[in-house]
């Protein structure tokens, strides 16, 4: 069990203003009682099936890690949320606020989409099981399936959503990772580049103590800077959206393979999962920067 004292300090923080699209990293950050502020503020769905669009949808939407989101100017607390810029793999940009957002959108991806500042009530996504025998003991390799996210995941399993209706964010409201998890699968498997963007994390920390070390973080709480309080919930189950390609990091399978064959690890009661970092609940909100102390109470 770990102690408690300093486990480290804030090395890197990412928001995502548009959901699976590439996002900004950050100098400071609000974090409020949903998370990291304008993280997931926007999504896209599926005109069609009124899914939401998410990279875990590879086949029907692979072009999802070739654009990148950020906010025209930083987004402040009591205000009105600024408009996002989406910027495509050609150079050439739109903004949340054009009229014409969904039409350049829908061309780039050949299918009709909408940008969107609420999920549906009904959170579904489409999601792309990799063929990796090992880590789908269901044998559900290279299908899709259909899950439910968000507020509608827990209405379906019949537990207090701890993220609001209309958010998009998967489960919980804060994601964090560590240096020691990154370095160990580094050294376990150095073909691969365990590099911090393909996990989509909000917190990054600079962490001395070696392996997977959050792993030992569930039920804890994170003391960060001066105010804000963290309540580490559950491990991150990682899926087929930490193999794909993005920027200069090549498709590679077996960065979900060596989670699975190394940090194959018990989720609450839903099974045993391949998992990097863990989610976390805001206890106590307030403002965070690089560099701030960390501590495992």
């Amino acid at each position: 069990m770990a102690t408690n004292g300093v486990v480290g300090a804030l090395a890197q923080l990412w928001r995502f203003p548009v959901k699976s699209m590439l996002g900004e990293q950050l100098d400071a950050a609000q974090i409020t009682d949903r998370g990291l502020f304008g993280d997931r503020a926007y999504g896209l769905i599926d005109a069609t099936t009124g899914k939401v669009v998410s990279a875990k949808s590879v086949k029907a939407f692979p072009g999802l890690f070739a654009c990148r989101a950020s906010f025209v100017e930083p987004p402040r607390l009591g205000e009105v949320l600024p408009s996002v810029r989406i910027t495509l793999p050609d150079g050439n940009a739109v903004t949340s606020d054009s009229p014409k957002v969904n039409a350049v959108l829908s061309a780039f991806f050949r299918r009709d989409v909408i940008l969107a500042r609420a999920a549906p009530d009904d959170f579904t996504i489409d999601q792309h099981h990799p063929d990796l025998t090992e880590h789908d003991p269901a044998r559900q390799n290279d299908t899709v399936s259909e899950a439910k996210l968000g507020a509608a995941l827990f209405a379906q399993i019949g537990i207090r959503s701890p993220v609001p209706a209309g958010s998009f964010l998967d489960v919980f409201p804060v994601s964090v990772l560590t240096s020691s998890t990154l370095d160990r699968l580094n050294t376990l498997h150095p073909e691969s580049r365990f590099d911090v963007r393909r996990f989509r994390m909000n917190l990054i920390v600079r962490s001395q103590e070696a392996g997977f070390v959050e792993n030992e973080w569930v039920g804890r709480t994170l003391a960060i800077g001066n105010d804000v309080l963290l309540r580490v919930t559950m491990p991150d189950p990682r899926c087929v959206m930490t193999t794909l390609a993005q920027e200069d990091l090549p498709r590679d399978v077996d960065i979900l393979r060596t989670l699975t064959r190394h940090n194959n690890i018990q989720v609450t009661t839903l099974g045993t999962f391949p998992c990097a970092g863990v989610y976390a609940v805001v206890e106590s909100s307030g403002t965070v920067q690089q560099g701030d102390r960390i501590v495992l109470r």
